[in-house]
């Protein structure tokens, strides 16, 4: 009995904690949640979470803001960003995977080099990019395009890419392979139909990082993009708050519609995301 009161004592010492650390982690979001309901341009100078009064009006003006020729923005940047993100995570994945196989299994001259160069670019922040990525898409004719920052997206996220799948293309037995040449099945097969099934829940780490680069980038978008029509949601949202005035409210319900779409790929991907599809794959 004596034994048990220690135990409880612990465990009711943990959930505190863990309740205490969560509250002070949601804390932030919970503030602008309070301002995206809240009447009122400026924040309230009250520290609780719990708006005084709810409206709907940030949200309103949000979804009902036209631009120059009449078109809803909102809708017009929700597009933008939903076409460079997907089309970010398709190239991304795809080049990544590819790349990250070849890493893995095969031996070449300057593979460590590349692997190296991958780790070093990662060193460098995107703002140091802006210039040379900036003269490369002047002199192809991609500035503002969205082909254009879709691979300028894509650049800056495989490197990452390449390592987390070529880490998990390491864990994977190369028993499996070794059976299915031996059942005659040609690389591109080993490829497709063994190792990216096996590989899923790599492919989604990666998946969900493109996604999220591309989905929540603000600084390239608003350096390549000139055209009011071609922006992203993170520049619309910026407008919001300028040198002379802020809307927080606008701002809050703007980051608050724009955080949907990365909870829901989390939602759907979270069951890819725990590993362990490769566990009893080979008997030995």
């Amino acid at each position: 009995m004596t034994s048990r009161r220690p135990r409880l004592a612990a465990t009711i010492a943990l959930y505190v904690a863990l309740i205490a650390l969560v509250a002070v982690v949601l804390y932030p979001v919970m503030l602008v949640c309070k301002k995206a309901f809240e009447p009122g341009r400026q924040f309230a100078l009250s520290a609780s979470p719990l708006p005084s009064s709810v409206t709907l009006d940030h949200f309103s003006e949000l979804f009902t803001a036209r631009g120059a020729h009449g078109e809803l923005l909102f809708l017009r940047h929700t597009l933008n960003s939903i076409v460079v993100a997907l089309l970010t995570t398709v190239v991304g994945v795809a080049l990544s995977c590819t790349a990250a196989y070849a890493l893995s299994r095969f031996r070449f001259p300057g593979r460590k080099t590349g692997l190296t160069m991958f780790l070093v670019v990662q060193m460098f922040p995107a703002t140091l990019l802006l210039l040379p990525l900036y003269v490369i898409l002047n002199r192809l004719g991609l500035l503002n395009s969205i082909v254009g920052l879709v691979l300028v997206y894509a650049t800056t996220a495989i490197p990452f890419c390449v390592w987390t799948l070529k880490g998990y293309f390491d864990s994977l037995p190369r028993e499996l392979e070794e059976a299915a040449r031996i059942d005659g099945a040609s690389p591109w097969m080993i490829f497709r139909r063994i190792i990216l099934p096996l590989a899923r829940p790599g492919i989604a780490v990666t998946a969900l990082f493109s996604f999220m680069t591309a989905w929540n980038e603000f600084i390239m978008a608003s350096t390549f993009m000139t055209d009011q029509t071609r922006y992203t949601l993170p520049v619309l949202i910026q407008s919001s708050v300028t040198e002379f005035s802020a809307d927080w409210g606008l701002f809050a319900a703007g980051a608050i519609v724009t955080s949907v779409p990365v909870m829901i790929a989390f939602y759907f991907l979270q069951k890819y995301l725990v590993g362990g599809l490769t566990a009893g794959a080979v008997k030995g």
